[in-house]
């Protein structure tokens, strides 16, 4: 006890040092409870500045302005842009933790000021439905045999250049604009307006906006942004209306044989102009679904919109691996020769017996996914990887960068076109790309994959194989084969493919 009592005469000849003392007790306390309950760190990625984070970095954040910036940081790079968080996902490992593990937490889609005020408020939703397809495969390869037969060539040969990659938009368009509008609106007037809005929607989709990172600068409307907004959508407006008009007009039940996207749609309107009761039958839908107009405008363009631009682009990247790797384009056509003969067409029957055309499929859409960037937004704070993900944080899965890791996709063949690598005893056999293997995510995977797999396949699949099938192709002569891709919503490629057909069929095109 007399040590004890010595020690706090000590204490008290020097108060300061018993300050001092209780200080740092206090702060080492703090410290391990912070440290207890601290969550984990964000993840790392390059040094923010003050106020406008990394937003100077904002021409990096492509898919393949993303894959080199993961290649420094890590699979899992964060930035912040203004006020918003951004986390890129860019390995099959970190995909798999967004798409399944966390996918409840991060399934909620980000939209910017100018896809909020384009869908009408997020009143569309994803929808897919195709129709009268065949005809217009058909078609296609009538129109090449034509311009084959015409010698239109622009080279002042003999040799016929065809613009290939205009004739495969123009089908997917075509086959979209039909099944959402039928001979009323597919084939009338309304599809050039549409066209054209619809590009300028692109662009508006991808444009930069500082009032997405900065809210408190979006009434100054520094980009410029908000008058083309209001024209554009004031465009579909007039267009959709119209549409819906005729269709509410000359009224046809859904169900019918005649029927096309808005009657479906029409059947659920809760407005007046329509019979909720006719051409549904009993479906349940009909007792709890209402669209309103909005609605049926947002789905409208959510369907020609994704479903022109995402699957044209798919097929003609297929055609231009095929033309810049001719080993590849030979096996394919000795495929459909042995399978299929040369005195007729591929037809759906085939598509099954055909598995180099499927790997062709599925190996060019791990080099060129439709969509590059798949986004996301966190719903509330979650863990990846062991960093943490602030609630609101726009979460990018890079499945561009996913499709071309080394890790998981033989080294430096990761970027190289080899579709017999899905083939039985390839690297990849087995390989699903419907969401289930996370090494090739072009459709996508958990509760925001692509609801249309089956048919974006199955349109790729039977126009490349009536196309390959139908005609020996070649680049023009004395043109090099451009293969770079550009960069928005999709990544098309940078340039229209033109190649020189030459019939090999010996039935009647």
């Amino acid at each position: 006890m007399a040590s004890y009592g010595a020690v706090a005469d000590y204490l008290l000849q020097d108060p300061w040092l018993v300050i001092w003392l209780a200080m740092a007790t206090l702060a080492f306390a703090l410290l391990r409870s912070r440290r207890r309950g601290a969550p984990p760190p964000l993840p790392p990625g390059p040094r923010p500045l003050p106020i406008i984070g990394n937003l100077l970095m904002m021409g990096q954040l492509t898919h393949r302005g993303l894959a080199a910036m993961s290649a420094r940081y890590g699979g899992l790079v964060h930035l912040r842009m203004g006020r918003v968080h951004v986390v890129v996902a860019s390995s099959p490992e970190h995909a798999r933790e967004v798409l399944q593990a966390h996918d409840g937490e991060l399934s909620n889609r980000p939209a910017s000021i100018a896809i909020a005020y384009l869908t009408y408020g997020r009143a569309d939703m994803a929808f897919s439905h195709y129709g009268h397809f065949w005809r217009q495969s058909t078609n296609l390869v009538r129109s090449i045999a034509a311009a084959v037969n015409a010698g239109d060539g622009d080279d002042g040969g003999s040799e016929a250049v065809v613009e290939i990659g205009e004739l495969i938009f123009g089908l997917s368009k075509d086959v979209i604009f039909r099944a959402a509008f039928g001979t009323r609106g597919g084939g009338g007037g309304h599809g050039g307006e549409l066209e054209i809005l619809l590009q300028e929607f692109s662009r508006l989709f991808g444009a930069f906006n500082i009032g997405d990172f900065i809210p408190w600068l979006a009434w100054l409307d520094l980009n410029g942004l908000n008058g083309r907004l209001r024209a554009a959508r004031a465009g579909l407006d007039d267009v959709i209306d119209r549409i819906i008009d005729e269709h509410v007009r000359d009224a046809t039940p859904a169900g019918d044989e005649d029927a096309d996207m808005v009657d479906d749609m029409l059947v659920f309107l809760d407005e007046g102009g329509r019979d909720e009761s006719g051409g549904g039958g009993g479906d349940e839908l009909q007792g709890t679904l209402r669209l309103t107009r909005d609605n049926i405008k947002g789905i409208i363009m959510d369907f020609v919109f994704g479903g022109t631009e995402t699957v044209a682009s798919a097929i003609e990247w297929a055609m231009a691996e095929l033309l810049h790797s001719p080993t590849n384009l030979h096996r394919l056509q000795a495929e459909l020769a042995d399978v299929v003969g040369l005195n007729r067409h591929v037809t759906e029957d085939d598509l099954d017996k055909l598995p180099f055309l499927k790997s062709v499929a599925m190996e060019t859409l791990r080099l060129h996914p439709p969509i590059p960037l798949l986004l996301h937004e966190a719903s509330t704070d979650c863990v990846v990887g062991g960093y943490s993900i602030p609630k609101g944080s726009r979460v990018l899965v890079n499945v561009w960068s996913v499709g071309r890791d080394p890790a998981a996709w033989n080294g430096a063949g990761a970027g190289e076109f080899f579709p017999a690598r899905f083939m039985p005893g390839g690297e990849a056999e087995g390989v699903d790309l419907r969401g289930g293997c996370f090494e090739l995510l072009p459709f996508g995977s958990g509760r925001r994959a692509c609801p249309a797999v089956v048919l974006g396949l199955y349109e790729m699949e039977l126009v490349v194989a009536r196309l390959v099938h139908a005609f020996d192709w070649a680049v023009p002569a004395g043109e090099v084969l451009d293969m770079g891709d550009g960069f928005g919503l999709t990544a098309p490629r940078a340039v229209r493919l033109r190649a020189v057909p030459t019939p090999r069929l010996t039935c009647e095109m």
